[in-house]
């Protein structure tokens, strides 16, 4: 916790928006500046307190009560709404709030992050807006039974009344969309064919349940297309619930698909849900589905075709109402040919495939990619940065961007970070990395495989215990068993691969 405190500290008190860290008993443990400015209270005086009673009470509001009370269950990862409240000082204000847990290494809430926005003035135009609208209407109403000419200008007016609602939803509309950017909403950016066709392609399939796989490299933002499928359906008032399945061991995974029943295995002090019953009624996100372990693919073959599953060491069946999107950077018809994936759940996942181009094939898209992320970057660090030299934007047009989107987010955040001035300045050699690849290189997957098997030989194929392979690698005995299993090493027969 001190940790995070210490990059609370130092960092976060650059942001421009009130933040408050609190404890899990709701007691204040920091905030950043801009907080005790907006709400006029000091430090010494808000460490250690309980929010409610914060400002001799003046933050008792009964809606924070209800965010607050309402995230700190298990089942609830964040929340956020506005309030309305009246404070000794400052006066009434509109406050959207966005609360978020964060957990120590036992899974248990440590902290609570509430990010605090003053949104008074959009209110009030909007409110004063709708008066205006509401009152105008009410009047031309009664002026309808006048005379005929009388009715000619009220039909006229009314005319400017839609005008003025149709003003009024599209600047609702702005005020929503400039919310969701404060809180990192990001869209997808850029005007080339070949991300024109898969918009057009969101759009054709977005309004449908039918199950969408979503094919790229890495970086190239395929978790931006899933929440555009997710943002343009039917289901997009629910959140949506996303999984990476590379990035949980095998012991956990199936626990955080399915969930898991209180004793279903060491630890499991309490019944869980898994991330399909959360996304019931939803959209779920299964990124990276080409690192799902064999052995569990059947099981979320079952649920695509019948929505049926129990939960582990439970024998009853649940039922779940849920739209998938997967995604890999693999080749999956490679791996279901080698017996790594099962084809039928290629099948079942394969139904509408959309494939992100790379960013090499999207050159027409890095001017905006740049000026969007330099934006974002310099809002970020409190950088000005104005002028993007030609010399500079060639550099980017011309590099090929093995890393893509990714990739370029880190090249400029090390541009801006270098530049003393209002012109950028790249920190990378771009010309020069790109002389220095090869087609002849190999993979990092390659290259870590070639290593395993080296270091496997010289152990005679040891994986555990002294003087083993995984002693040598710095790894436990499961991780190098499930290594060798992605990576495709198999012991020579004379060795069985159990009793190493």
């Amino acid at each position: 916790m001190q940790n995070f405190l210490d990059i609370f500290t130092n960092i976060l008190n650059s942001v421009r928006e009130p933040l408050v860290v609190l404890d899990a008993d709701l007691k204040i443990v920091r905030a950043n500046h801009a907080f005790y400015v907006a709400f006029c209270a000091k430090q010494e005086e808000t460490e250690g307190v309980l929010i409610y009673d914060l400002g001799n009470g003046q933050w008792n509001i009964p809606r924070l009560r209800e965010l607050l009370e309402k995230i700190l269950p298990e089942n609830t990862v964040f929340n956020d709404f506005e309030v309305e409240h009246s404070f000794e000082g400052i006066g009434p204000k509109i406050m959207h709030l966005n609360a978020r847990r964060i957990y120590n290494d036992f899974k248990k809430v440590e902290l609570i992050l509430l990010a605090i926005e003053d949104v008074t003035e959009k209110e009030h135009y909007k409110r004063n807006l709708e008066d205006i609208v509401k009152k105008r209407t009410e009047q031309l109403v009664l002026e309808k039974q006048k005379t005929v000419e009388e009715k000619r200008i009220v039909e006229k007016s009314l005319k400017k009344i839609e005008v003025l609602k149709k003003q009024l939803e599209d600047e609702q509309a702005y005020l929503k969309e400039e919310i969701k950017l404060e809180h990192n909403h990001e869209s997808i950016i850029g005007k080339s064919d070949g991300l024109k066709y898969v918009l057009f392609k969101v759009e054709q399939i977005a309004q449908s349940n039918t199950t969408v796989m979503v094919l790229g490299e890495t970086g190239t933002g395929k978790e931006l297309v899933a929440r555009a499928i997710h943002s343009n359906s039917n289901r997009k008032n629910r959140a949506l619930v996303k999984i990476n399945c590379a990035a949980l061991p095998l012991n956990l995974i199936e626990s955080e698909l399915f969930g898991h029943e209180k004793g279903a295995f060491t630890g499991a002090d309490r019944n869980q849900k898994g991330r399909f019953e959360i996304a019931d009624k939803a959209t779920l996100f299964l990124d990276e589905i080409g690192e799902l372990p064999l052995e569990l693919q059947p099981k979320l073959l079952r649920v695509i075709q019948d929505g049926e599953f129990e939960r582990l060491g439970s024998s009853r069946t649940t039922k779940v109402d849920v739209r998938i999107i997967a995604a890999t950077n693999r080749n999956l018809e490679d791996e279901v040919e080698k017996g790594r994936f099962r084809k039928d759940l290629w099948y079942r996942l394969n139904v509408f495939p959309i494939t992100m181009p790379p960013l090499r094939e999207r050159k027409e898209d890095i001017p905006l990619l740049t000026d969007f992320y330099i934006k974002k970057i310099s809002r970020r660090l409190g950088k000005q940065i104005k002028v993007v030299p030609q010399n500079v934007m060639n550099a980017l047009s011309n590099y090929h961007w093995p890393g893509n989107v990714r990739e370029m987010e880190n090249v400029l955040e090390r541009a801006v970070i270098n530049s003393s001035s209002p012109k950028l300045h790249l920190a990378d050699d771009l010309e020069k990395s790109y002389r220095h690849l090869s087609k002849d290189f190999k993979t990092l997957e390659a290259v870590e495989r070639d290593y395993i098997i080296r270091v496997l030989e010289q152990t005679h194929w040891k994986v555990s215990g002294k003087n083993s392979a995984a002693q040598i690698l710095g790894l436990n005995r499961s991780t190098l068993r499930a290594r060798m299993r992605k990576l495709s090493i198999v012991p020579p027969e004379r060795l069985p691969f159990d009793s190493q």
